[in-house]
């Protein structure tokens, strides 16, 4: 009898232990049924690596080319905020660009500093007002000292958002309810 019960015990304590295990499965990895969560990637930088001058002021000051991938179904628009949590100032906002149609897979390096609203295959999308007034990328620019953060944050909405050259905080009202999945990546530069 103390063998079945011990039987029991350890069959239970094996069930729970793979319950657990499947849960704690990154949401990024794909699983056989199940698709695969939204994944912001770019070849300019790894993520929580340095970003390269180039896309800084202090050297060409372009925007990296970012891609995706796993997006949900019933994504109607794309929304994606760059912005730096360790300015002096506070939040720093260096990118806004949203209303990304739901079947473009990237952004290109070095999109339009000077168009608030984009064309090509980015048709319809928008670009908002950045931390310095001004409409696109604006690159890493800290002041010296330590390492600041720069988050792309990539959202996909089941909406089109209304409004142009929209700040951050206008952007995040009008996603408030409407956002299906998000993904960052996050770069570091130093001066």
């Amino acid at each position: 009898m103390k063998k079945l019960w011990l039987m029991v015990i350890v069959l239970g304590l094996i069930h729970i232990h793979c319950g657990k295990a499947q849960q704690n499965q990154p949401d990024n990895q794909k699983m056989e049924g199940q698709s695969m969560s939204l994944v912001l990637k770019t070849d300019a930088f790894a993520d929580g690596e340095m970003i390269p001058m180039k896309y800084t002021c202090d050297g060409d000051d372009v925007s990296p080319k970012l891609m995706w991938e796993g997006v949900p179904k019933g994504t109607r628009s794309l929304a994606l905020i760059c912005d730096d949590p360790d300015a002096p100032v506070g939040l720093w906002v260096h990118w806004i660009i949203y209303n990304i149609p739901p079947e473009v897979t990237q952004l290109p390096e070095n999109v339009d500093k000077n168009s608030a609203q984009l064309t090509g295959k980015l048709q319809g999308a928008r670009q908002g007002v950045n931390s310095w007034g001004k409409i696109g990328y604006g690159g890493p620019c800290p002041p010296k000292g330590p390492a600041h953060r720069y988050f792309f944050k990539l959202y996909a909405l089941d909406t089109v958002i209304p409004g142009e050259k929209l700040d951050k905080k206008a952007l995040e009202r009008a996603m408030e309810g409407h956002i299906l999945a998000q993904a960052q990546i996050m770069g570091k530069y130093q001066r």
